[in-house]
């Protein structure tokens, strides 16, 4: 009995660790973030129940070692609806993967070893299994060193090949928007320079350098160069390979408050980009970024400040407000605000002219700005229903923006539906701006609320509730799609805001 139970812990612990290697690489094989997870799983109703029946079995396992068969099951089927494969993001045995697991494959067989020897095998078996979440996280942690050391090679490379062309750098961060605005720097300077951007979300060491050395050649005058960060220490280590001359930080908010915990601490992870670089544009309609910006100035150190608040066309140097484009207080041009980023628009701008763009210039370029794929795209779908794919937005702001959009989207008499598996990572705040998000939606005129997911529904549910709205609850996206498909047609408008790959629950 003793050497099957500790066999079927050892397998079990084989197969979960498939789950948990997928969402470490899914976040980016941050240490912890499995273990983060495994929480987030452990706090849905079916996955309270599986947590509570394995830590009984475990337990149980150091009375006599038959529950450690059960516990085996436990870990084996793994939290409900955590799939061994995925549906939206499939396992890929990078190196990098191939690496951590065997590390995990050490560790594990270390901690039943010792207790084989100890007298206690099914016990420790039976704990390692449960605990593979955790056994991942180590394994994160010991191979972070190798994985920093083999990747500074490329880095260094980049950073070599960045001194030799010596393009202006403009780095670009914020909680948000970081992406939207770095678009628009690539077109309002595209028309006058030769601009190379980072592609996609390239925002870490390891993006960046792949950017410059692959995109970097001979004659590029601006690369643009977006910057994120998971904690304090992250950019200050980006611009030292990719120090900035202009600096952008774009916007605060409450994103990446689980990691940060305070807006405060965002502010200062993210005000290290302003260390290396002549220019700090900063978007003022933060608290933190105004103070910011009042210290650097005092400093004697050059600060363009940029707003989209009502009203800030005399306090900002450069603000798009209603539509119209601010420098200095004086309109020098208009845009169509539908779709459009006021805040990011105005640092975009103001970057454009720090570098020189001529002004007719900037203005010429606003008519056809560039549209971030799945960031407020409308679109007719085939049953004729309007659609507005905000589906890469997961910020309260964001949020809000999209539910007005929706509201100048949307027809009189006919539905208006949103689907949503709400906002994450917003620390403690995250309930409350779900529960106001769902109760702003309804009172807005959302005639349905589709809950995708468990991951935000008991906030969501909450702030729906005695609103008149049809509220209907689906696992996945897919399920969500399909009520869609069934349910809107000609008239209706949808709005999908936000989407969460199914590593979470």
């Amino acid at each position: 009995m003793r050497a099957l139970v500790v066999a079927a812990a050892v397998a079990a612990a084989a197969v979960d660790v498939l789950r948990w290697l997928r969402v470490a690489q899914r976040e980016h094989y941050l240490p912890g973030a499995a273990w983060r997870f495994a929480r987030r799983w452990s706090s849905t109703g079916p996955g309270r129940l599986r947590a509570a029946a394995l830590v009984v079995a475990v337990v149980a396992t150091a009375v006599h070692p038959a529950p450690g068969l059960a516990a085996a099951a436990l870990v084996a089927i793994g939290p409900p609806g955590l799939s061994l494969r995925g549906r939206t993001s499939k396992l890929a045995w990078t190196r990098r993967l191939r690496t951590v697991a065997a590390v995990w494959v050490g560790l594990q067989l270390l901690v039943v070893t010792v207790g084989v020897v100890a007298g206690i095998g099914p016990l420790f078996a039976a704990m390692a299994a449960a605990l593979t979440p955790v056994v991942v996280d180590r394994a994160l942690s010991l191979t972070a060193p190798i994985e920093d050391r083999l990747g500074r090679r490329w880095v260094q490379d980049a950073a070599a090949r960045l001194r030799q062309v010596g393009p202006t750098v403009v780095g670009i961060t914020g909680s948000y928007g970081k992406t939207t605005t770095k678009g628009y720097v690539a077109h309002l300077v595209g028309g006058s320079r030769s601009v190379v951007a980072s592609p996609a979300s390239f925002n870490n060491r390891s993006g960046l350098a792949r950017a410059v050395n692959e995109h970097l050649t001979p004659g590029t005058e601006v690369f643009v160069a977006e910057m994120g960060t998971y904690g304090p220490g992250e950019i200050a280590e980006l611009c030292r390979w990719f120090p900035p001359d202009v600096a952008v930080i774009c916007a605060i908010g409450p994103v990446h408050l689980e990691r940060m915990g305070t807006e405060e601490a965002i502010v200062a992870a993210k005000s290290e980009i302003l260390a290396p670089a002549d220019v700090a544009v900063l978007n003022i309609d933060h608290p933190g970024l105004a103070r910011l910006a009042d210290e650097r100035a005092a400093a004697g150190r050059r600060v363009v400040r940029c707003s989209s608040a009502p009203g800030s066309g005399t306090d900002a140097d450069v603000a798009v407000v209603d539509g119209r484009v601010l420098v200095r207080g004086r309109a020098v041009g208009v845009v169509d605000g539908a779709g459009v980023h006021a805040g990011n628009l105005a640092c975009a701008v103001a970057v454009a002219l720090e570098l020189g763009v001529d002004e007719g210039d900037v203005v010429a370029r606003l008519v056809d700005l560039p549209r971030p794929p799945n960031r407020l795209t409308v679109s007719t779908a085939a049953s004729g229903a309007r659609v507005i794919d905000d589906t890469y937005n997961a910020n309260p702001a964001g949020a809000a923006a999209a539910l007005a959009a929706l509201g100048r989207l949307a027809r009189p008499d006919h539905r208006r539906v949103v689907v949503t598996p709400g906002m994450v990572e917003l620390g403690a705040r995250q309930d409350d701006e779900n529960r106001r998000f769902a109760a702003a939606a309804v009172a807005g005129g959302v005639t349905d609320l589709v809950v995708v997911g468990h991951t935000n529904r008991g906030a969501l549910l909450a702030g729906a509730h005695g609103g008149g709205a049809e509220v209907v609850t689906v696992a996945h996206r897919e399920q969500a799609v399909a009520w869609v498909r069934q349910h809107v047609g000609e008239g209706d408008a949808v709005l999908y805001e936000n989407d969460l790959p199914d590593h979470f629950p």
